[in-house]
């Protein structure tokens, strides 16, 4: 039996090598029909992985749970596959491949974990799938989504400030929202509103007046995060709102300042937030204090090391001993039973929709929703570099969610979402040049 799982181990490091593969081949040329054998050979791949994982699984603990799970993540999976390429006629498989597997491999990590958080995040997946497969309808038929600047702002600015009449304290931040029971982040869907609101302003006019008055008010957003101790999505905001800026207008001027203003606030808020000087502190030096303000990053590191490149195994390892690893530090866990292999294939295939993205961006005519697609390109590729960072301890950890693998309903959903943004504007900017070539 140990033969076997070890032996599906190395299946799975070599699926999700040739998947990676796959990801960047897919860029060269513009053969169609070679293109959908890649998409299709990226699929086979996904659902070798996602069948080895299960069956490691079940076998570990034999628990009739998984193999039920697993029926319904291959339903989820087929079905996303068949009605996205309905309503999204002309969309970017590899986009959508990317998504898949991103939710598989949290399917899987997170039913290594507990079975009822894949249990929650299946259904808030399923959910958030069948919603936004009518993102394309509503761009095509919403026209003016580019003339509301200022009612996004407010939007976002109200539903951020929705924390102080019902908000709850978690991990020292007061960010989540509970209504009826349920609980859920504001900022984890504003994000997206907050880069339909600079898109918006910045694609009719940059002149100085006018980036002032949208720099005030991005910087009220940014704020609002700050008093709420939500220092991570803060950052994203900030970040976000200089690069955009600077790609709209093209003056370093801003990017600079950008930097020095953000390396300003950074300092102040280390001396004004305790819980900032003791992740500064366990940063610098976490083995001072391993027992304590350490702990979390110095498990992390254990575990990373010990998974080595092909890792210890599917249920092999301790993930346990991590604090927060179902959501924070999921990283850590992949690393240390998949291994160093699979885990920078994960991070080239993150780097592949970000190169997907800017691509998007590149290829779509209107200003407003090439900065969008940029924007959420920006966000997400910048949130992954949070959120692995802080694990590995190249930066202080941050408390973000890895996107599409961490466990939490309000991070799957807002970033199914952004998948779901990117290729709707890509299916309405592909229509309209076909219309346009037929006229």
């Amino acid at each position: 039996m140990n033969t076997i799982i070890g032996l599906c181990g190395y299946i799975i490091v070599i699926a999700i090598a040739l998947y990676t593969l796959f990801c960047f081949t897919a860029f060269r040329g513009h053969n169609q029909k070679r293109s959908k054998k890649i998409y299709r050979r990226q699929r086979l791949c996904i659902l070798i992985i996602q069948l080895l994982c299960n069956v490691i699984l079940y076998v570990r603990d034999y628990d009739i749970r998984i193999l039920v799970l697993y029926g319904i993540e291959v339903v989820v999976f087929l079905a996303s596959i068949i009605f996205y390429q309905i309503f999204y006629k002309g969309l970017s498989r590899l986009v959508l491949n990317n998504m898949l597997m991103l939710l598989v491999i949290s399917f899987v990590m997170l039913k290594r974990i507990s079975v009822d958080y894949a249990l929650k995040q299946l259904t808030i997946a399923a959910l958030a799938l069948a919603i936004c497969i009518f993102v394309p309808i509503i761009i095509k038929k919403f026209k003016y989504f580019d003339r509301l600047g200022w009612q996004y702002a407010m939007l976002g600015i109200v539903l951020l400030a929705l924390v102080y009449i019902l908000g709850v304290e978690k991990n020292g931040s007061r960010n989540w929202v509970s209504i009826a029971g349920v609980g859920f982040q504001p900022s984890e869907f504003v994000k997206i509103i907050y880069v339909f609101f600079i898109s918006a302003l910045l694609s009719r006019k940059t002149h100085f007046k006018h980036v002032v008055a949208v720099t005030v008010t991005a910087a009220v957003h940014v704020l609002i995060l700050v008093v709420q101790k939500d220092l991570g999505s803060a950052l994203i905001y900030f970040f976000t709102y200089v690069v955009m800026l600077y790609v709209a207008t093209g003056n370093y001027a801003y990017l600079g300042g950008g930097i020095a203003g953000g390396s300003v606030a950074a300092c102040i808020a280390y001396k004004l937030f305790s819980h900032v000087r003791v992740r500064v502190s366990a940063w610098l030096n976490p083995w001072a204090d391993i027992d304590n303000k350490g702990y979390q990053v110095t498990q992390s590191l254990f575990a990373i090391g010990m998974g080595g490149w092909f890792g210890l195994g599917l249920g092999r390892g301790k993930p346990g001993l991590i604090p927060v690893v179902e959501s924070d530090f999921i990283f850590s866990a992949i690393a240390e039973e998949l291994g160093g292999i699979f885990v920078i294939c994960l991070l080239l295939i993150y780097i592949s929709c970000f190169i997907m993205f800017v691509n998007i961006a590149m290829k779509i005519d209107r200003q407003f929703y090439k900065l969008t697609a940029f924007g959420l390109a920006i966000l997400f590729l910048f949130q992954v570099f949070l959120a692995v960072g802080g694990v590995i301890k190249f930066i202080p950890s941050t408390g973000v969610t890895l996107p599409l693998i961490s466990y939490g309903g309000s991070s799957v959903i807002s970033t199914v979402m952004l998948f779901s943004v990117i290729q709707g504007m890509y299916v309405l900017n592909g229509s309209e040049g076909d219309a346009g070539e037929e006229q």
